[in-house]
């Protein structure tokens, strides 16, 4: 049993070194120019190891996202007071607005969009469970709106976050709100 948990220790150690090699190889190097042997040389393991976790590097990055943005999504969930979602929104903002603009600098952006688009799609499933639409309605519904939330935090990104978030937020609820009532009165 010892022996299971170290080696379970040791897999999640070569994780993260993976993952933080590659998070540091990006702020140098452009995604689409790197390759597997680089990210193992800077993270120290070898390439048993990287293929042992992962099967890409897009995948790398797939897995950091997802538990950044599903914990977010998670908070965004909670019954936690809109204030307490709008403060801890605005501390996810200011942690990874730099990983953000890399994303777009670096070509990997694509990334965070797929796993926010999964993560969209899941919050208005649940969101929309009681709402009378059928099938078709409710997916291209929740595909417009994931288009349209994300080139809105996009944008207040890319901005620098000139707009409290208190309005980003009311803004997206307006959004929601209005788009959601005509497709219901189809």
């Amino acid at each position: 049993m010892a022996a299971t948990n170290y080696s379970k220790l040791l897999k999640k150690d070569s994780k993260n070194y993976i993952t933080t090699a590659l998070l540091q190889l990006l702020e140098t190097y452009d995604f689409n120019d790197l390759k597997v042997s680089q990210v193992v040389k800077k993270a120290g393991v070898s390439r048993m190891a990287f293929y042992r976790n992962f099967d890409s590097l897009e995948q790398v990055l797939t897995q950091y996202f997802e538990d950044k943005i599903g914990n977010a999504f998670m908070m965004v969930k909670s019954d936690i007071s809109t204030a307490e979602k709008q403060a801890w929104m605005l501390d996810f903002f200011e942690k990874y607005t730099g990983l953000i603009k890399l994303s777009i600098r670096c070509n990997f952006e694509y990334v965070i969009r797929k796993v926010f688009d999964q993560q969209m799609i899941e919050f208005y499933r649940d969101t929309l469970k009681d709402v009378d639409m059928d099938v078709a309605q409710r997916n291209y519904w929740a595909n417009f709106m994931s288009s349209g939330v994300y080139a809105i935090w996009r944008e207040w990104v890319i901005k620098d976050q000139r707009e409290p978030l208190s309005e980003v937020h009311k803004l997206i609820g307006i959004l929601q709100k209005s788009t959601l009532q005509a497709l219901t009165q189809l």
